[in-house]
């Protein structure tokens, strides 16, 4: 389902500092599930491409599904369209050796984000914050962004081929909203490679008629987001709008961004809430906020991993299954596959598709995107595909037992989420 609209960049009335973002119109929207659907539409937009691919990922894995991607790039950059491509150090480590005889020999400039290849990197507290976006931008005419890392739908890295491909979902978008991911994935790859040429750009500043302009000038390169929103595009004459916002978190000025979006959102919900997220760990205030909204009249549904892929992160999720379903909420385990996606649909007009979980991996240290949409028919497309999943799913319907084994669990899961922010740096609670 593809739709266009009018350009209509607007502040929603009575927002919060977490809605400082503009809603952009004039875009047009395709949900892409899984990479079985992702990675072609991504190899199209590629071989169309006439001046600049930027690709951002925290897994780039070499294998049978994604190949046809790598050669997309290959072929784009030795026709001499200009590829950068960014990795995270830590989820994308088994490939580089790969992706580096693959990619760079053609001409495609490969930055690794926070890479992992001495010892003593493995000391350094910035290293537990990673570059977990997926986002995709080509010649500013068209972006993907979502959860969905370049790897094969049926391959789990830790757990071996799978029957079925895992659940997971993507954007395509064009319009307004697509320099803002560009400037977001620019900004990315100039950050994981500022370290290796951070001498360079000191002597081009010393160098420099104008030092004070230049260094605007990398600093405005530097930002997650722009400072100023993007001109719209021409208007399309289509009648119906598709508002999009594009919502970031660094560790800089956008730091609670997705997690204050998700907030007005579930404030603002009147008839149901459907969150979908593999990773499930919110801070007290938000499961306040889920536990009052269900308490109010609202369904609150919530579909979690039930084939779990790291133990530690499903009891993390299952130590909040009784005070959730205490108040009123509803949790399904998705058990046909692994799931990845990290997607919510508010009532009818309200959804977000991205790659930030609900943990505080994704919510306090984790560079994140996701697309927020404002449109009932693009929200309502989501919804029908997460009622498959729900299908597919088996609610918990009975409260867990409330003895020493679930204190222990809860003890277990909140010490190793203290420590493991207090060693990244963190010293607020979660």
């Amino acid at each position: 389902m593809s739709r266009v609209a009018l350009p209509q960049p607007a502040r929603r009335q009575g927002a919060s500092p977490g809605e400082r973002a503009t809603y952009w119109g004039g875009n047009g929207v395709t949900l892409l599930t899984g990479g079985d659907t992702l990675f072609p539409a991504m190899v199209t937009a590629i071989d169309a491409a006439q001046d600049e691919v930027w690709l951002a990922t925290y897994i780039y894995h070499d294998d049978a599904d994604t190949r046809p991607v790598t050669a997309a790039l290959v072929r784009a950059a030795q026709r001499g369209v200009r590829v950068q491509v960014v990795v995270d150090g830590f989820g994308s480590a088994k490939a580089l050796f790969a992706l580096r005889a693959l990619l760079e020999p053609a001409g495609v400039a490969l930055a690794v984000f926070r890479p992992l290849e001495r010892w003593w990197n493995w000391l350094q507290s910035e290293q537990l914050r990673r570059l977990h976006q997926k986002l995709c931008v080509v010649d500013d005419a068209r972006a993907f962004v979502g959860g969905i890392n370049l790897l094969a739908d049926r391959l789990d890295i830790n757990h071996g081929p799978t029957e079925q491909p895992r659940l997971d979902f993507a954007l395509a978008v064009t319009g307004p909203l697509v320099d803002e991911v560009r400037q977001t994935a620019r900004a990315v790859w100039l950050r994981a490679t500022l370290g290796r040429h951070w001498q360079q750009e000191l002597g081009a500043l010393w160098r420099s008629a104008e030092p004070l302009a230049l260094s605007r000038r990398l600093l405005e390169r530097l930002r997650i987001v722009a400072a100023e929103p993007a001109e719209p595009l021409a208007p399309q004459p289509l009648p119906t709008p598709v508002r999009l916002r594009f919502v970031v978190r660094d560790n800089v000025r956008q730091r609670s961004s997705i997690e204050q979006a998700y907030t007005v959102a579930l404030l603002a919900a009147r008839e149901r809430v459907d969150i979908v997220c593999p990773y499930f760990y919110p801070r007290a205030g938000f499961r306040g906020i889920l536990r009052n909204a269900a308490r109010r009249g609202v369904r609150v549904r919530l579909l979690l991993q039930g084939k779990v892929d790291y133990r530690l992160a499903g009891l993390a999720a299952r130590a909040m299954y009784r005070e959730l379903l205490g108040a009123g909420v509803e949790i399904y385990e998705y058990k046909a596959a692994y799931l990845h996606a990290k997607v919510a649909c508010i009532d009818a007009n309200w959804a977000t598709v991205g790659s930030s979980n609900i943990d505080p991996l994704s919510l306090v240290l984790n560079l994140e995107a996701n697309v927020v949409v404002d449109d009932t028919c693009v929200t309502g497309e989501l919804r029908a595909a997460l009622e498959r999943a729900f299908a597919q799913s088996e609610q918990v319907k009975t409260l867990p037992p409330d003895g020493v084994t679930a204190w222990l669990a809860r003890s277990l899961v909140a010490t190793a989420t203290r420590w493991y922010l207090r060693v990244a740096g963190v010293s607020r609670r979660y």
